[in-house]
């Protein structure tokens, strides 16, 4: 009884130290962010918060978290409240099937965990839209929710392609099997879909239909401020750095825990954050016919070709 309270306690101690360091991470992915855009358009970012700016994330929220919470008359409070709370929980818990040293939590069925976490953040965006009881902030949620699951169906295809290599839903399996070569070199192509699916998963440019500022005021999130809009925030910048670890694990050589995964891992976001640099908006009409005219095919095609491949070996 006493080593299964013991066991407990780790597993919580544990998630707990995960979560500290992921809203850690997520608070210095915004400042760098900031600082690449700003270089990108030759000025400094911020600098002024601490030695060049370090602690100007923790201003930002400490900001955001003290400003009054407003609430339009119209709106319907207890889901307007609670979506963006319900949101950021998600996407913490998405965070707890990654295979790190010191987490006593063995997910055999990590993918599966994954896909539908993803799948519920839908429903979030959609309520917040919704529950707002504003025509654009209708609009943007609507927007978004049909990005988002047009998107979900090639990122699922995409990953059967690696389930069906490694014939196993648990993420570490992709650490075993990428010892000898990584499987970007193997499904380049795949890999490459599946960056792009990801921007779009997550909303961001050329992608960020949710909140086009020219057409519909920011999007599902125009009603929100303070600490509503901060959870929003934290929830969208959580799930980008956790897609970036997701494309390591994938395709660049798994999960190691060591300099050259970090090193990974901050090359994927700053990929993320030069194409926002980089890249002009997409159109909406084009942004649907790429998920289902272009990464639906090609995504099935990789499928019929590695499960053949496979069978083959076997």
């Amino acid at each position: 009884m006493f080593m299964l309270i013991y066991d407990n306690n780790n597993i919580l101690l544990g998630l707990l130290m995960l979560i500290i360091g992921v809203l850690v991470g997520v608070a210095y992915l915004t400042l760098l962010e900031r600082k690449v855009l700003g270089y990108i358009q030759i000025r400094k970012g911020p600098n002024k918060v601490g030695f060049i700016g370090i602690l100007q994330p923790f201003s930002d929220a400490i900001k955001l978290f003290t400003k009054e919470q407003t609430y339009p008359n119209f709106s319907n409070y207890i889901s307007y409240y609670f979506s963006p709370v319900v949101s950021f929980i998600l996407s913490l818990m998405i965070w707890m099937l990654i295979p790190y040293y010191f987490n006593f939590i063995s997910f055999n069925l990590g993918v599966l965990f994954f896909l539908s976490c993803m799948s519920l953040g839908v429903y979030t965006v959609m309520v917040a839209g919704w529950s707002s009881n504003s025509n654009y902030a209708l609009l943007g949620g609507l927007r978004a929710v049909a990005q988002t699951i047009s998107y979900e169906v090639s990122l699922a295809l995409i990953l059967m392609s690696g389930v069906i290599m490694i014939m196993s839903f648990n993420l570490m399996s992709f650490y075993f099997y990428q010892e000898l070569l990584w499987f970007i070199v193997v499904m380049f192509p795949l890999s490459l879909c599946w960056m792009s699916s990801s921007l779009a998963e997550t909303n961001r440019t050329p992608f960020d239909f949710a909140e086009g500022e020219s057409e519909l005021v920011s999007g599902f999130n125009i009603e929100y401020s303070s600490g509503g809009f901060a959870l929003i925030f934290l929830a969208e910048y959580s799930s980008i750095l956790f897609m970036s670890m997701l494309i390591i694990l994938m395709y660049m050589g798994g999960f190691d825990l060591g300099l050259l995964f970090f090193f990974k891992l901050m090359l994927i976001s700053f990929i993320f954050i030069w194409v926002r640099g980089t890249l002009p908006r997409y159109r909406y009409d084009k942004l649907m016919y790429l998920a289902w005219k272009s990464y639906l095919p090609i995504s099935l095609n990789f499928l019929l070709f590695f499960l053949g491949f496979k069978i083959m070996l076997l």
